[in-house]
């Protein structure tokens, strides 16, 4: 009889324990719970608590992975329209149009409160700093004046988090404007 070899079912057991689980901490945030542990997730999410030891070193290593997932998209494909303005304003809308989801919106403000430690790594941050650069390194190779990924994370992106928030409005117009601020401090001409 030939070896087996396992193979990862997505839609499996491991799949469903981690929608538990990422469901769990999401309700629980949602709710403004004031300790969020392993073991709180764990009797939410019907799991033992083993299974949260295991997966991750601590429960901030949790809200960062369920912050992402909540936060991103998975495969979420940036713009590339040709022109560095068109792809960050396009890029900007859609995560505009995605955290002013009210269950987005109810999850970032509820993130924001759980948090009490600064932390060295915020993988929602690192996601996003890898989608601007890829825009400027696309924008560098078709000769486009572009601003740096930095001035792009705290130019566009923090700003449209923060107003998200503190519960101040967020649509297309003001992220166009985001991005052409931010345009204009890489020395493009304003129009």
């Amino acid at each position: 009889m030939p070896d087996r070899v396992p193979t990862s079912r997505p839609g499996g057991r491991s799949g469903r324990v981690r929608t538990a689980i990422y469901t769990a901490v999401g309700e629980l945030m949602g709710e403004g719970v004031d300790k969020i542990s392993f073991p709180v997730i764990a009797e939410r999410a019907g799991v033992n608590p083993t299974t949260l030891y295991r997966r991750w070193d601590d429960v901030n290593a949790l809200l960062e992975e369920v912050a992402v997932a909540a936060l991103t998209r998975d495969g979420e494909s940036l713009p590339d329209t040709g022109s560095l303005e068109r792809d960050l304003t396009e890029w900007a809308t859609l995560i505009a149009r995605d955290i002013t989801r009210p269950e987005r919106v109810r999850y970032l403000r509820a993130m924001v409160s759980a948090r009490v430690e600064i932390v060295s790594r915020c993988v929602l941050t690192e996601t996003r700093r890898e989608q601007a650069a890829e825009m400027v390194r696309r924008a560098g190779e078709r000769g486009e004046t572009a601003p740096t990924v930095a001035q792009i994370l705290d130019h566009v992106i923090a700003p449209l988090y923060y107003r998200v928030v503190f519960a101040l409005p967020v649509d297309h117009d003001h992220a166009q404007r985001l991005v052409g601020d931010v345009l204009v401090m890489a020395g493009r001409p304003q129009p």
